[in-house]
């Protein structure tokens, strides 16, 4: 079954092709020279429990080990001597492995990387070679104060939904994990009912498609492992915090303290109510004209660095306040942040500022969607997660629909400047 999307959007029109099989083929011809394909599947650490968490993350290493049709490193060479570059990368929501070839080649790569995803050997030496790799990848994360402070923030955030554990997984599960636990990983959900393939770049749509259906029939082997039916069964968001909920911690390798404030907010499965977020993150703190930054950091001083970011993950969200700052300000800035979210539910925002932000947010999102890669990552990015494309095509209309009482409304909802959690994480002897 095939589609093409024709409700006007400034992103391009793709075309989706569902084979039998369940898999979503979603292609677009794009006047660059380059074809991209990226392979999403519904799979990362959200599908784990706690004594296998970090599996999906070490499968997205062990697929590069070889197939029984391809050695052990053969897969980069023959990428590599094409000039084609790949990737993957492993989520609480999702993993996507990615190729970028030139048109010319792209028929003769794109089966390849169709193989290392569905067929994989995970041998046990490997195994055992890459489990220290992923390992000193743990130790690493853990030396990153950013990292760290983030698990932490995590943590408080979230009692119950997996979004407060980490992707990468305690080490003490890694060492512990077999080789038949992650072959039975693997053939459990990389199904093709929980995969899309999107691919764009400079071949006609037609021939796009044809290229990826007839690699993945090839390659793809039934399982007898079986998906469960719902691709992306529901987790209940929790509750808005109704009180202030802190956590401080002592670092000694920190020179200035961190401040992580966070509110539990919708996610993707109520993506309408994330526009407004998206917009209020930015009038906060998202460059130097926003509130905080300039507030905080240019006319007072209290910060070195601050940014809010709206997380906008499948099951529920996170908006997200950071600041790297001097120990004895900690107290004054939060209290200013909270003033600031006052102001937003008091004070309704100028329309001419509204109106720059709502085309500083659009503009940012095409721009950022200019290259095959970016494009098929956006496509396979909402269409795993929602098994929508719609979303991916009229984000810049949703955001200039936004007016000032949607934004009111929103913070007042979602952003209590008197109920969050927070994270606070001190050097030592401050």
């Amino acid at each position: 079954m095939t589609s093409t999307l024709l409700k006007t959007s400034t992103i391009n029109q793709p075309t989706i092709h569902q084979l039998t099989n369940g898999l979503t083929i979603i292609a677009e011809q794009m006047p660059v020279e380059a074809v991209n394909l990226n392979v999403w599947l519904n799979v990362g650490s959200v599908r784990e429990t706690d004594e296998i968490n970090g599996m999906a993350h070490f499968l997205e290493h062990m697929v590069f080990k070889g197939t029984p049709n391809l050695a052990m490193g053969e897969f980069e060479y023959l990428i590599e001597e094409k000039g084609a570059v790949t990737n993957a990368a492993t989520s609480q929501d999702y993993t996507h492995y990615y190729i970028t070839t030139a048109p010319k080649d792209f028929a003769e790569l794109a089966p390849l990387q169709l193989d290392v995803v569905l067929n994989p050997s995970i041998p046990d030496d490997a195994f055992e070679r890459e489990r220290l790799v992923v390992l000193e990848e743990i130790r690493r994360s853990e030396d990153n104060p950013r990292r760290r402070t983030f698990y932490r923030a995590m943590e408080n955030c979230f009692n119950n939904l997996p979004y407060r554990r980490r992707v990468l997984g305690p080490a003490e599960v890694i060492e512990n994990l077999l080789p038949q636990q992650m072959r039975d990983f693997h053939s459990t959900w990389y199904q093709p009912s929980s995969m899309t393939a999107a691919v764009v770049g400079n071949l006609p749509t037609e021939q796009l498609i044809e290229i990826v259906t007839e690699g993945f029939e090839r390659q793809f082997q039934a399982s007898d492992h079986l998906l469960n039916n719902q691709v992306n069964p529901h987790l209940t968001p929790e509750s808005p915090f109704n009180e202030i909920v802190r956590q401080e911690y002592i670092d000694e390798t920190l020179q200035q303290a961190r401040l992580v404030m966070m509110w539990r907010v919708p996610g993707m499965v109520e993506l309408e109510k994330t526009y407004a977020l998206d917009i209020l993150a930015v009038i906060l703190g998202q460059g130097k004209v926003s509130r905080l930054y300039r507030d905080l950091r240019e006319e007072r001083g209290l910060v070195t660095q601050i940014s809010v970011s709206n997380m906008t993950q499948t099951h529920q969200g996170v908006f997200y306040i950071s600041a790297q700052l001097p120990t004895e300000n900690l107290e004054v800035v939060e209290e200013a942040i909270a003033q600031h979210l006052n102001q937003l539910h008091t004070e309704p925002i100028a329309t001419k500022d509204l109106a720059r932000i709502r085309t500083q947010v659009a503009n940012r999102f095409v721009f950022a969607n200019e290259r095959p890669s970016d494009r098929a990552d956006l496509y396979g990015y909402y269409y795993s997660q929602l098994q929508d494309l719609q979303p991916a095509l009229n984000y810049p209309q949703h955001i200039q629909a936004i007016d000032v009482a949607d934004l009111q409304l929103a913070a007042q909802e979602y952003l209590s400047p008197n109920a969050y959690g927070v994270v606070v994480i001190k050097p030592a002897n401050q």
